[in-house]
């Protein structure tokens, strides 16, 4: 085994632990070094993890990476990657992702193995998510991407799984009674099915090679001495159950959704690591009480570059919400977390952490399910000095100011949680080990 390996064990688990875009890609970038696999749980393509990778060409320059299917790991040529039974997939983004890193160089033959068991989003659910979202008195926030009502096929039982696309007859037939179900509710639906099913024809082609039971490969890989990383999407706080609902997305965002989308029992895991920005955001709707409407939250979005990967929407920003983090914690129960965009915060002469809510002046011993409550918490602040150094070139815990040093300390003592990285910066090296 690694180093690496070694102090997280054979296999392990990246979790986004709070609203979402926490930096998760960044992360499983570093760690697939390490590990012999590199598997994705849950989600879809609405999910976006951005890397930056040197230049082949000139290695001074850095290229900007975009995924919303694909796995992280795929970077590494030498990694396999694994899409889960978890995940939605919406085959057309998922070979034009593929494409793009063949363009660019980076082989993907024969690394990437597809849950036959996972579910496909169509683009007629596109439609449909449009219409619902569009319907709403009170905005969810969705993407659009199709990945609710895709999910919602798969709870109602009239979904469709990537084995069936083997019978391109029992398929069709399939997809066709699909799509009609959605026209009686919706109403006529715009999309051309036969297009869409003429396309698919073409698509199998490619997909069926990939096609796998993943969780028998996962499970028989690790009794074989390989090494496993499961890949989170979303954030802990846009879980199904556990999340801020109904503004949040529409599977299990926690552990217990990464362990159910790989098929990987829960005894197995060695180590379970959180990820966590040095500050908050969210983006679209939803209560946040550490948010700043003013200036400073401006001036955060823009030093952090805090607009979605996905959909490019800007990100609201906040304090960091220790009330959220304990949450996130307690639910997860994660040996180690990555706090990111730590450079983020140079400059402020102070910081502050949101340490309890209050509501009608009373404390509150738990994060509230109300978000009647939520949207109306007093909020108590703890207040910390802030450094002026620049810090995204230090690779040493001991490198930083000590404002620093005693921000990260301070995170650690609220969340009960060990800190083993922090990041200082947007590229793979931006990376302190702790």
């Amino acid at each position: 085994m690694s180093q690496t390996t070694d102090k997280f064990g054979n296999l392990t688990c990246i979790l986004g632990s709070q609203w979402g875009d926490e930096g998760k890609g960044k992360l499983v970038d570093i760690l697939a070094e390490e590990y012999d696999i590199v598997a994705r749980a849950t989600g879809g393509a609405n999910a976006g993890h951005t890397i930056y990778i040197p230049s082949k060409e000139n290695p001074e320059e850095t290229k900007k990476y975009i995924f919303h299917l694909i796995p992280s790991g795929m970077m590494h040529e030498n990694k396999t990657c694994v899409i889960g039974n978890g995940v939605v997939i919406h085959v057309p983004t998922l070979l034009e992702e593929l494409d793009v890193l063949e363009e660019n160089g980076i082989s993907t033959t024969g690394r990437l193995f597809i849950s036959d068991r996972a579910h496909i989003v169509f683009d007629y659910h596109k439609e449909v998510d449009g219409i619902e979202e569009d319907s709403r008195d009170k905005k969810v926030g969705t993407t659009k991407r199709g990945i609710g009502p895709a999910y919602m096929d798969k709870m109602k039982r009239s979904g469709i799984r990537m084995h069936h696309i083997v019978d391109e007859e029992k398929f069709e037939a399939k997809v066709m009674a699909n799509f009609n179900f959605h026209k009686k509710v919706h109403g006529n639906l715009k999309h051309d099915i036969k297009d869409e099913l003429q396309k698919f024809r073409e698509y199998a082609k490619r997909i069926k090679p990939m096609l796998k039971d993943t969780s028998f490969f996962l499970n028989h890989a690790l009794e074989n001495n390989q090494t496993i990383l499961i890949e989170g999407a979303n954030g802990m706080l846009l879980d199904i159950d556990h999340g801020t609902y109904p503004f949040v997305t529409s599977s299990n965002a926690t552990i217990g959704g990464a362990l159910a989308g790989t098929g990987l029992a829960a005894l197995k895991l060695k180590s379970l690591i959180g990820i966590m920005k040095a500050y908050t955001t969210r983006v679209g709707e939803g209560p946040f009480p550490s948010e700043l409407k003013n200036e400073l939250g401006d001036q955060i979005r823009e030093q952090g570059g805090e607009y979605g990967s996905t959909t490019g929407r800007p990100r609201r920003c906040g304090w960091f919400d220790a009330v959220v983090a304990k949450y996130s914690c307690m639910v997860n129960g994660y040996s180690h977390l990555n706090l990111t965009k730590l450079d983020v915060l140079s400059g402020l002469p102070t910081l502050q952490i949101a340490t309890s809510y209050k509501y009608k002046d009373e404390l509150l011993k738990s994060f509230p399910s109300s978000l009647d409550i939520l949207e109306n918490v007093e909020v108590e602040y703890e207040e910390m000095p802030g450094w002026k150094e620049d810090i995204s070139e230090m690779k040493n815990f001991e490198d930083l100011p000590g404002n620093a040093q005693n921000y990260v300390k301070r995170i650690e003592e609220l969340t009960g949680t060990e800190v083993a990285f922090i990041g200082v910066g947007p590229k793979r090296e931006d990376m302190i080990s702790k």
